[in-house]
């Protein structure tokens, strides 16, 4: 007679923890989430110094986020499929491996070519998150599965936080950029030992193949789409260095698509992307990635703007950009965090509905009011609610909608539209800052080429409605019986 688990009156699987060890496991990824968002939080501050280290052009500096966010492509439904394969625990120390070594290789790099080999091997970082929300619906009770996801969104963002500024203070204190990268790349060490110690292999492992084929075509697909965006961050928008390899991008992405539709095993499943309890929460994932990784370039050159040169900014200092930005990022932290308790009263899809509808507010408020820090930085507080508890809430309402066999697909198929999303919205808010005001507008008029007030404008305003159509999205989502509240 098989024993039942008592917190979800399952069948108990061996070697399941106890209760009292669900909290030390939970610890132990939450370490994983804030290295990962240190890693990511803390290389843009260190681009120029790289750059310099290594004798690298602009141009060249835009591959050292792109090779990570072409890997991210790739990995995260890979990483994620072979995670509901041969289960998600050793996929998530594969990943933190090649993390290690990634971080390792962008702090020694001797050049370019070895820099981006390591910025590739850190694409799994955002394959860490889903893999850790599919052990975590497989192991825990729906109770105690919702508190650790808002735990590790939380964390995320926290390690974000802290990667900017300890990024920052620490280069200031070593003035030397290779010793600050080593940090991080301690910590992606640290975790690998970490991975070893009383976290559990997920108990559901279904059968199956990994649809290689697939993650090639995908992984051409997304190295011309890249190559494309890369090209278009100069502002030139119709160019053949732009139009060809998107276009080529899209024929393969046509033919990746079409595969996915006809193999029994597909890396995705874009049938199951197709359903209405679904398919929503993916535009809306959509969304938030041009709002949240579209808007950081823009709102940092809007601060360090000379208002006696465009006619707008208020010429800080980075590290006065940093403080501008901490109250949103602790709110951020905060309502990740928060995100299962105001869930627990709200409901999931209420909560994500309002989200949204908070952020768009506070981006077309700041469209409407930014000559004063006090509105910029309250505007951010209110976004930094809004982008926490959604950022919380959207691995939820997602992993709850999809087949338990799929969770690690599906949720990691959340942070590649997500990430895409980012990437798009690069080129296209490139493009809207590139045209300057011209000669006499107040916004703009030393002629030196600085984005116009109103491209900013623009920028917010875009920002606004896509969130409010995010929020609609929400709301017309199905109610999904039993997992989503």
């Amino acid at each position: 007679m098989s024993k039942t688990d008592p917190r979800t009156s399952a069948p108990a699987a061996t070697g399941a923890p106890p209760v009292g060890s669900v909290g030390a496991v939970v610890g132990l990824l939450v370490l994983f989430e804030v290295t990962s968002g240190f890693l990511q939080g803390g290389i843009a501050p260190l681009l120029p110094d790289i750059g310099s280290e290594l004798g690298m052009a602009d141009a060249d500096l835009n591959w050292v986020i792109s090779a990570q966010l072409l890997a991210a492509a790739v990995s995260v439904p890979a990483f994620g499929r072979l995670g509901d394969l041969y289960g998600h625990r050793l996929m998530l120390r594969v990943s933190l491996v090649c993390i290690a070594v990634g971080s390792l290789l962008v702090a020694l790099a001797p050049s370019l070519p070895v820099l981006l080999v390591g910025r590739v091997l850190l694409g799994p970082l955002a394959a860490l998150l889903p893999l850790e929300i599919a052990l975590v619906r497989d192991r825990l009770s729906v109770e105690q599965a919702r508190s650790a996801i808002a735990r590790l969104v939380g964390a995320l963002t926290l390690g974000t936080l802290l990667g900017g500024v300890l990024t920052g203070l620490a280069h200031r204190a070593t003035g030397d950029v290779r010793i600050t990268l080593l940090i991080p790349a301690v910590l992606a060490l640290l975790c690998i030992a970490v991975s070893f110690l009383a976290i559990p292999e997920s108990r559901q492992v279904p059968g199956g193949r990994l649809d290689w084929p697939g993650v090639g075509l995908l992984s051409v697909a997304m190295l011309l789409l890249l190559t494309g965006i890369s090209a278009a961050k100069g502002g030139v928008l119709l160019s053949g260095a732009v139009l060809v390899p998107v276009l080529l991008a899209l024929l393969v992405g046509a033919g990746w698509a079409v595969r996915e539709l006809r193999v029994a095993e597909p890396l995705v499943d874009l049938r199951a992307l197709g359903d209405r309890r679904v398919a929503p929460y993916f535009l809306c994932a959509v969304a938030f990635g041009v709002v949240y990784f579209g808007s950081l370039a823009p709102d940092a050159t809007f601060l360090a703007a000379d208002p006696e040169r465009t006619g707008y900014g208020f010429e800080l200092s980075a590290l006065s950009i940093s403080l501008v930005a901490l109250p949103a990022g602790v709110v951020a932290v905060l309502g990740s965090t928060l995100t299962a308790r105001i869930a627990g009263r709200l409901g999931y899809r209420p909560t994500l509905v309002a989200s949204f509808a908070l952020i768009g507010t506070s981006f077309l408020a700041t469209a409407a009011f930014h000559a004063e820090i006090w509105q910029l930085v309250a505007a951010k507080v209110l976004a930094g609610l809004g982008m926490g508890v959604a950022l919380g809430a959207m691995p939820t309402v997602i992993a709850e909608a999809s087949a338990p066999s799929r969770t690690g697909v599906t949720t990691a198929l959340y942070n590649n539209v997500k990430t895409l999303g980012g990437a798009i919205a690069g080129a296209a808010i490139a493009v809207i800052l590139a045209t300057p005001a011209s000669e006499g507008v107040a916004s703009s008029s030393d002629g030196h080429g600085a984005p116009s007030e109103a491209g900013y404008v623009v920028v917010w305003v875009m920002c606004g409605l896509l969130s409010v159509g995010a929020a609609g999205a929400a709301a017309f989502a199905r109610r999904v019986e039993g997992w989503a509240g």
